[in-house]
């Protein structure tokens, strides 16, 4: 009997998981870094940010709400989006937009769903 349970709990969540697309206009909270660096959201590294100016950190863009401006699927079924700050400002005073890979941005936490 909880094998049965546990089982139609199992196909639930997949169901759930499988409804869970994203499409232009939808909007994203950056989370932390996985590691010392974004694997799946294509930020600069913290050297660059130096280079160009700024302080080596991703801690300014923790927590901001991004706009998904848009959405491809790769022939390997990857999605990648491309996203844009909802405030209108650019990333690190500089890039208007950044790519991610979003199933496994969205798996790692780099990116979360924004609850309004």
């Amino acid at each position: 009997m909880k094998s049965i349970l546990i089982l139609v709990l199992a196909l639930f969540s997949f169901s759930i998981q499988a409804q869970d697309t994203v499409k232009e206009g939808d909007v994203l909270r950056i989370g932390k870094a996985s590691g010392e660096n974004y694997l799946h959201v294509d930020f600069p590294r913290l050297n660059t940010l130096v280079k160009r100016g700024s302080v080596a950190s991703y801690k300014n863009v923790v927590g901001e709400l991004a706009v998904v401006e848009s959405v491809t699927k790769n022939k390997d079924n990857t999605v990648k989006i491309t996203l844009k700050l909802k405030s209108g400002k650019k990333f690190f005073n500089y890039l208007n937009s950044v790519s991610a890979d979003y199933d496994k941005a969205i798996a790692s936490g780099e990116l979360k769903q924004a609850a309004y």
